[in-house]
């Protein structure tokens, strides 16, 4: 990498907070010299109602079992045990309301929450195993929901609340819930939106067909007017609000199911990836505690994810709250009423540690250093990243403005898939560089591999290949839900002959040996850190009653890193009327997955590019999205079909 004379290469820790850091450089040759004593002293940081007596079984490779024979409940080692151990009256969430109000809740407090959440499902007659599905914004009660599910064994399926009605019912359907809790709506920009009456819209989606769904659980939050089932929707202020405050947790088996996470599949059906429940822990625990050097007695720590995808899951709920964690929650966008709003917050509540998105640094950038100079972020110390690779300029940008040009910048990779970070800095430890995920967290072992599998070799140039896991780790999936084909399909044919998991991500190592994640190879593009499949879009174009075929593509985009580009081909009745049939389409999109997946582009264009056997080129397209000039057209049928395209482009 070449730096100008402006920059250092790398930005090592300061010597006072090395000194001060959680752990020190040995912690990488003690992992690596017995890897499950490794991680079987981070497991000793859980309670265990009975201890495991294998740290990992792999004989049933690709699905891996670990801590076999533990048992351990998932809440209590996230709520009970702190105020067992005298810790109740500490703050475990500052929630802050996009309105403006906002409440403390104590670990005593969230205890009697979450006991009363799992006496009431108790009552509903849910029993360990039943899927629960949770649809609801970043409010408490979420936080309860999850925590009540994991306390009894329900694994849950939390849907994110922007979801439209069409995706929620595929995700209720495939896990086959038996309850769905959601909200009457939630706060958008000052804004009441609906969210139950996404879910009745859900729940008669298929006409006659019912759902597996008993009862809808209702918090109120908004206080608008919704329509009610009798005998199907339930208030959670008058059920669960009522119930009593004690319950004994349970131990489950450590992998007992947690829940299920729906992503983005190059299918355009989502998978259900399945999580478990003591490896999962172990390693959302262990990564909080030593990639954002936490201190539970003095830090307050912000990750500004939403809970409904899986950063929330490991980094708003189940890594932190095991660790002790007071945290920020706050529920609305970065710029409501204004954009100085998560500046304030960190002022309020004096913020130590903040995680966020490099699509949010970007747009803080956009919007001008003057915001946040405006205001005392001196409490911050730490620094994070996630969703996508960081590019060096908004890298630089966010230590510089928000964290003083000192604090250090732990750029995490992993995905809803490894459940916790997989490849990060340590901030105590390693010299960073702008943009790179640097080296595997200890415990844990990758490779950048060409083709054939053979690792690439770092030289006087920098080496790019498959970025892949040669190792099990405790928080890995387990399967995707009720198709465990598609699972080894998915990501261990690649390399099956190996043995190794292929994330679908692209990778280089710099002369040094440093790891840096180039994105995805596949064809699922990662728009604000959220993973979208060009099927999925394709698929809501051609639902379009005037669209024939449509080809979508990820672009570079310089706020979200990537763009949805979209190209169609209307059908022969259909009349072409410029901006408002794409509006249109663009409406569409949005409507039938959600607004994140809505095309920053869309071209009608007269044909596709195609290969002999018809294949959609979609890379040539890419470059086409990108302004770039085009790869090699010689296996298309009709390479001029690009003097058509880029004319409508030009229109």
């Amino acid at each position: 990498m070449t730096e100008t004379a402006d920059h250092p290469d790398a930005y090592p820790p300061s010597a006072e907070f090395a000194a001060a850091a959680n752990v020190d450089a040995g912690i990488y040759e003690r992992a690596a010299q017995d890897r499950e004593t490794f991680w079987a002293e981070q497991a000793d940081h859980l309670h265990w109602h009975e201890r495991w007596n294998q740290v990992l079984d792999w004989t049933d490779a690709p699905v891996a079992k670990w801590f076999v024979g533990g048992r351990l409940n998932v809440a209590y080692n996230c709520v009970d045990r702190h105020v067992l151990e005298g810790r109740g009256d500490k703050v475990a969430l500052h929630w802050e309301g996009e309105p403006g109000d906002s409440r403390t809740i104590t670990y005593s407090d969230l205890l009697a929450e979450v006991s009363r959440a799992a006496n009431y499902l108790t009552e509903l007659g849910l029993t360990a195993g039943d899927r629960v599905a949770i649809y609801m914004p970043m409010i408490p009660e979420t936080i309860v929901a999850m925590l009540a599910c994991a306390r009894l064994g329900l694994p849950h399926s939390l849907i994110f609340a922007g979801f439209s009605p069409t995706a929620l019912r595929q995700r209720i359907d495939d896990a086959e819930a038996r309850l769905v809790i959601t909200v009457d709506g939630q706060w958008r920009r000052g804004n009441p939106a609906p969210l139950k009456e996404a879910v009745d819209e859900a729940l008669l989606a298929k006409g006659d067909v019912p759902s597996s769904v008993e009862h809808m659980l209702v918090v109120r939050r908004v206080g608008t007017e919704v329509e009610w089932t009798e005998g199907r929707d339930l208030w959670w202020h008058e059920t669960v609000a009522q119930a009593d405050p004690v319950h004994e947790a349970q131990a489950f088996d450590a992998e007992h199911p947690l829940f299920i996470l729906y992503t983005s599949g190059t299918t355009g059906k989502p998978k259900g990836i399945l999580h478990t429940s003591g490896g999962y822990l172990t390693q959302t625990s262990y990564t909080h505690r030593v990639v954002f050097d936490h201190k539970p007695e003095t830090d307050v720590y912000w990750c500004t994810a939403d809970v409904g995808w899986v950063t929330g899951h490991s980094y708003i709920v189940y890594g932190p709250l095991a660790n002790g964690a007071t945290q920020v929650l706050y529920e609305g966008t970065p710029n409501f009423p204004d954009e100085h709003r998560h500046w304030q917050i960190i002022e309020k509540y004096g913020v130590t540690i903040y995680y966020t998105a490099p699509t949010l640094v970007r747009t803080f950038m956009k919007w001008g250093r003057q915001i946040p100079d405006a205001h005392d972020l001196s409490s911050i110390r730490v620094l994070g990243s996630v969703g996508e690779p960081i590019n060096p300029e908004a890298w630089r940008w966010y230590r510089d403005v928000i964290g003083s040009g000192t604090a250090p910048i732990v750029d995490t990779w992993w995905q809803t898939e490894t459940g916790a970070i997989m490849i990060s800095p340590l901030p105590g430890i390693t010299a960073t560089k702008p943009g790179a995920a640097m080296t595997p967290v200890p415990g844990v072992t990758a490779a950048v591999v060409d083709e054939e599998g053979k690792p690439v070799r770092r030289g006087e140039t920098e080496a790019n290949g498959y970025l892949v896991l040669d190792q099990p780790w405790p928080s890995m999936l387990r399967g995707i839900w009720g198709d465990m084909e598609r699972y080894r399909a998915t990501y261990w044919d690649r390399f099956a002959e190996q043995g190794w998991y292929f994330a679908g991500d692209g990778a280089k190592l710099d002369i040094n040996g440093d790891l840096w994640v180039l994105g995805r190879v596949d064809d699922v593009m990662n728009v604000s850190g959220h993973r979208i499949s060009t099927a999925e879009v394709e698929s809501a174009l051609v639902g379009h009653s005037g669209v024939a075929e449509a080809a979508v593509v990820g672009a570079t985009d310089e706020t979200t890193g990537q763009g949805i580009v979209a190209f169609v081909i209307l059908t022969a009745g259909a009349t072409d009327t410029g901006a408002a049939m794409v509006d249109e389409l663009k409406a569409e999109v949005a409507r039938e997955i959600s607004p994140i997946a809505r095309p920053r582009e869309i071209h009608v264009v007269p044909e596709l590019p195609k290969t002999r056997s018809g294949k959609i080129m979609r890379r040539l397209l890419r470059d086409v999205a990108e302004g770039r000039e085009l790869g090699d057209t010689s296996t298309l049928v009709d390479p001029r079909v690009f003097e058509a395209i880029r004319a409508g482009r030009s229109d």
